[in-house]
């Protein structure tokens, strides 16, 4: 009884990978940035909460809880990009 052929499978090739090299040291202000503007967000809300007729403070009224969130917001958002 006659034989058929063998197939040829072809060599093992791995997938080639499209990632970037990870940068090093590129972002490393990130972190600081990023806890500093939830300490100050945290402390001008502090403030506005425990003098509120300071000068400056005063002045804005309620506004303050809005910047105070805000820089804390935007800490959130440095903390998306921090690898």
């Amino acid at each position: 009884m006659p034989e058929s052929r063998p197939r040829k499978k072809a060599d093992y090739t791995p997938p080639t990978t499209t990632r970037k090299p990870a940068r090093v040291g590129g972002r490393r202000w990130i972190a600081p940035v990023m806890v500093t503007l939830w300490i100050v967000g945290l402390t001008w809300i502090v403030v506005f909460y425990l003098a509120p007729d300071a000068k400056v403070i005063g002045d804005i009224g309620n506004w303050n809880l809005v910047i105070g969130m805000a820089l804390i917001a935007v800490g959130f958002v440095f903390a998306t990009k921090w690898e």
